[in-house]
């Protein structure tokens, strides 16, 4: 595995490291008009705005490698907002699944977006075992729609967005992962409740959506009927590698060391607790491991072979990193991040990190829970069979 990048590399590098620099966001602009200026300029750089497009749909094209560039540039430049439903995983099952008619109709509004979508996957009877979903959609007799009934839950900004992609059952006869179907609706139409879902850290972020005979018209399916589960599953292996964030991570764990530095310790800091210190250094260590992991993944992807069970090793290790990072966040403000809720006291980090704690308990839950994680580890890595 060769991790040296080459000078090609090294000039996209250098390149999105100077359109990040020049159109940072400073605080006398409006955030919204900057955002939107943002992803204008983006796409004239050649389909920067949808960084994972291929050119025939308007993207840049790019290899796996800056890929990887552009994840960790923008894990310490910034980039605006933006929700990853649309660009980032429905496009590309239109992309590969999608009719022309669908392709042209909803791709531009993605792009530009104007249109916001949610993800309708997990239901109360089936998070991780997402194979298990009983929303159910029936054709009518007309063949002209379904009548979709059911629950999801877990859906994020479902209470903002303006449509959803929903797997749904159109077959329950035969065995649980055919039968799925892909639809698309939209969130304002008769039938469709949106009940909110406040979590931990205060929150409201996720929701319940309840369908009741709701109408979905034939030509809003994608792909072939009950064909759905394997749409979802190359969405969901791209969804692993991005929640396991490990650029983000890398970011933020110098960010707790710098945060660490201003706490007063003694005679020092607390980056000069020999405690604190070694907790920090096993944090490192660990996430380089995962980071090379990740190069690995990478350099098959630049052999030309499409994202397998490795992303579940991404997923799996990288939000429990996630998850370590705020622990030892929080673990830096003391007693202070306890009046999160309150009025700020101590350093000004603490109330935002104990919210960002609060928050990552769920990291290693949505997206395949961690023990998903382990058996598509355990099945599709190690080789090891399912006892009978």
């Amino acid at each position: 595995m060769d991790i040296e990048l080459s000078a090609e590399d090294l000039a996209f590098q250098s390149e999105v490291q100077n359109f990040l620099a020049a159109n940072a966001h400073t605080p006398d602009q409006d955030y919204m008009k900057w955002r939107m200026d943002w992803f204008a300029k983006a796409r004239e750089q050649g389909g920067w705005d949808v960084p994972k497009w291929s050119t025939e749909f308007g993207g840049p094209g790019w290899s796996p490698t800056q890929h990887y560039i552009w994840e960790k540039e923008t894990a310490k430049g910034g980039t605006p907002l933006d929700a990853p439903f649309g660009p980032g995983m429905l496009a590309p099952v239109l992309m590969g699944y999608g009719n022309k008619e669908q392709q042209d109709r909803f791709l531009p509004d993605i792009r530009a977006r104007k249109v916001h979508w949610c993800q309708g996957y997990s239901e109360p009877g089936a998070g991780s075992d997402l194979a298990s979903l009983k929303t159910k959609a029936e054709l009518t007799e007309d063949g002209k729609h379904y009548i979709v009934n059911g629950t999801k839950i877990w859906t994020t900004i479902a209470h903002m967005a303006d449509w959803i992609f929903c797997l749904v059952r159109t077959d329950d006869s035969d065995i649980k992962q055919r039968g799925i179907t892909f639809l698309l609706m939209p969130m304002k139409q008769p039938g469709i409740e949106v009940k909110p879902i406040i979590t931990l850290g205060g929150a409201h972020s996720v929701n319940m959506v309840h369908f009741t005979d709701v109408k979905v018209p034939v030509e809003d399916r994608v792909g072939e009927e009950g064909e759905g589960w394997t749409y979802a599953k190359g969405l969901l292996q791209h969804e692993r590698t991005g929640i396991a964030g490990i650029s983000r991570s890398l970011v933020a764990l110098e960010g707790l060391k710098h945060k660490a530095s201003s706490v007063p310790r003694g005679n020092g800091t607390l980056m000069d607790d020999p405690k604190f210190r070694a907790k920090v250094a096993e944090l490192e260590v660990d996430l380089l491991a995962v980071e090379f992991t990740e190069l690995r993944s990478l350099a098959s992807a630049a052999a030309g072979t499409a994202p397998g069970p490795e992303s579940s090793i991404l997923k799996l290790k990288g939000t429990e990193i996630q998850q370590r990072v705020a622990k030892l966040t929080v673990e830096a403000g003391g007693v202070y991040a306890s009046a999160w809720g309150a009025v700020p006291a101590g350093p000004g980090f603490a109330r935002g990190g104990m919210s960002s704690y609060l928050a990552s308990r769920a990291y290693t839950i949505y997206g395949g829970a961690s023990e998903v994680q382990k058996d598509v580890v355990a099945k599709n890595v190690l080789g090891i069979k399912r006892s009978k």
